[in-house]
């Protein structure tokens, strides 16, 4: 495939479950709808091009109607692979927006990464309440811990359906981003209404179209001053 055709390839659009027939309770808000923002792309592209390169993303925030029903809609919350600076601060502000904001009917937190989802771990939920996660922001790590590694993504929608929840919020780098997608596959292939949410997590910064991720500027900036000390201390030295 060449670069142009990689390009045209990709597809952003993200699907709907149904017609959003909620409408939402926001109050005094600035709605997202139908707002997009354009790919840039090198400009050899756009030369070698056939047809316009139109590529876009819609905007992030708030949509004014929703599909799902708020009060009758269970949301949950995983956090996959390494450490990263801020992962309480996202828990924080989903649980306290589905409440507060949304008025949602409950958040699950899964334990230790996917594995939390598979029965034989044996790993409890959270219930997750404002109450809850009121000062996580003050702590680092994550409080509902991490695991490494793939789980069949069938069990994984198994434990959604038998639990009951509508929307997962998976937080992870690119291997759970593609663990998420593999999730996404097989709630598709059963028809399922469940919504599929991603929020990409790396101190690598190595997430295509995401032009800094949350916790990678605290991470370089606590390396720099370990590097900053050694160097120090090593000028302090003869040969240092």
């Amino acid at each position: 495939m060449t670069k142009e055709q990689s390009q045209l390839a990709l597809d952003p659009t993200i699907p709907v479950l149904g017609p959003c027939k909620n409408i939402s309770s926001l109050p005094y808000t600035v709605w997202a709808d139908g707002q997009q923002f354009p790919l840039i792309v090198d400009q050899e592209i756009y030369a070698q091009a056939k047809s316009p390169v139109t590529l876009s993303f819609e905007a992030a925030g708030p949509r004014k109607h929703l599909y799902f029903d708020p009060i009758r809609t269970k949301c949950a919350i995983v956090t996959c692979g390494g450490l990263c600076p801020g992962l309480n601060d996202v828990i924080r502000a989903i649980v306290m927006e589905a409440y507060h904001a949304y008025g949602m009917a409950g958040v699950l937190g899964i334990p230790y990464g996917l594995e939390g989802f598979i029965p034989r771990y044996g790993h409890r939920y959270i219930e997750l309440t404002p109450d809850v996660v009121k000062q996580s922001h003050l702590f680092g790590g994550t409080m509902l811990g991490s695991s490494r590694g793939p789980q069949d993504p069938t069990e994984i929608v198994d434990t959604l359906e038998r639990s009951n929840v509508n929307m997962l919020f998976i937080i992870g780098g690119d291997g759970t981003m593609r663990a998420g997608q593999a999730i996404y596959g097989e709630v598709t292939r059963r028809n399922l209404k469940i919504a599929i949410i991603g929020i990409p997590k790396t101190i690598d910064n190595d997430i295509n179209f995401i032009p800094q991720s949350f916790g990678f500027e605290t991470a370089v900036a606590k390396a720099s001053e370990a590097i900053e000390c050694a160097h120090i201390e090593a000028t302090g030295t003869p040969y240092g």
